[in-house]
């Protein structure tokens, strides 16, 4: 129906990506585009290994380059066998965090640690990245206090100090000021509603520029 559209959305914790992403999946479906969720890490049955390997267990199990590590070798395998091949095929993207999430958890630490994310940027992401990012933004504790109340163990982040998300918050927030035409923010603490039509409106323009 139309043109590929690579669309991500990020955010630090709790800032409601699941839920709009469903509503994404749900209009953008209804209107007849051929559309394909997925999520990082994961999406491919060896990303879904290394994503129970970095989201699991103690908050100090791996330091900044063994995750960089980690997701770039989740990332190559996830671009391999569904990314890549659902955009040639004209196909509609949406993902739960991409690039710009390794970007802002891991490169905010040091400009080693950004050095090799640039460098594995430009030799596995290369031509491949989004159209659209939409960044998901509120304030740290009460996106904390929200994925707090989820029901489940991949909470390895979550567990790290208030001053970690802080910088995390940042992180995005100075990525977006840098990439503005690819990169927008909403306010998160927006009702549901107010948050899916902003998103959908930057989806419409996206989707206007490749038609």
């Amino acid at each position: 129906m139309s043109k590929s559209l690579f669309i991500t959305l990020e955010g630090g914790e709790g800032t409601g990506k699941t839920t709009l992403i469903k509503s994404l999946y749900a209009e953008l479906s209804s209107r007849g585009h051929e559309v394909v969720l997925s999520r990082e890490p994961g999406g491919t049955e060896g990303a879904e290994a290394i994503r129970d390997l970095v989201l699991k267990g103690d908050a100090n199990r791996w330091n900044s380059m063994s995750e960089i590590c980690l997701y770039y070798a989740a990332r190559e395998d996830h671009l391999m066998r569904i990314i890549r091949p659902a955009l040639a095929g004209g196909n509609i993207v949406i993902c739960d965090r991409f690039f710009d999430s390794t970007r802002a958890y891991q490169g905010h630490l040091g400009d080693k640690e950004q050095n090799v994310i640039k460098c594995l940027e430009d030799n596995i992401v290369a031509q491949h990245k989004p159209n659209l990012t939409i960044v998901l933004d509120i304030d740290v504790e009460i996106g904390l206090a929200r994925a707090g109340s989820r029901k489940d163990d991949e909470c390895r982040f979550e567990s790290k100090k208030l001053e970690y998300h802080q910088n995390l918050r940042a992180a995005f927030l100075a990525i977006v000021a840098a990439e503005p035409e690819r990169c927008k923010t909403i306010d998160a603490s927006l009702p549901i509603e107010e948050v899916f039509a902003k998103a959908l409106a930057m989806v419409n323009a996206a989707l206007e520029v490749r038609s």
